[in-house]
């Protein structure tokens, strides 16, 4: 008596399911990856301590008056200022303290002043 076996092996592999996979993981990488339009942003990191214990700060408040450590300075004479005051830094830093109601051109001059003259610049900002 001669017994066929009911179970046999295909040589064929199914690749529909592993095109499902595929497809998949392809919609999921496209959903999670960065837009090519968003603006790359190199954030600071956070410090329990600040490493540099000279610091210069620049403070602008609603009048546009610019104080240079408590000092007020005209707008015309901030660079010298800064430049006398961080001459001998090895690691110059400048702490920008701006009220929130003042233009953004007021802040990005001394940003600018910072950048001409290689100054590092920390905005200060209140906590929540």
């Amino acid at each position: 008596m001669k017994l066929k076996g009911r179970n046999k092996v295909s040589p064929e592999f199914s690749m529909s399911s592993m095109t499902d996979i595929v497809f998949l993981l392809l919609v999921f990488f496209l959903l999670t990856s960065n837009s090519p339009n968003a603006l790359d942003l190199l954030l600071p990191k956070a410090k329990g301590k600040s490493t540099n214990t000279q610091q210069v700060s620049v403070s602008i408040n609603a009048a546009l008056q610019f104080f240079v450590n408590e000092e007020m300075v005209y707008k015309s004479q901030l660079e010298s200022s800064l430049i006398s005051e961080l001459a001998a830094q090895d690691n110059p830093t400048i702490i920008l303290r701006a009220e929130e109601s003042i233009a953004i051109k007021e802040a990005v001059h001394v940003m600018d002043i910072a950048n001409r003259n290689q100054f590092k610049v920390i905005l200060a900002v209140r906590p929540n």
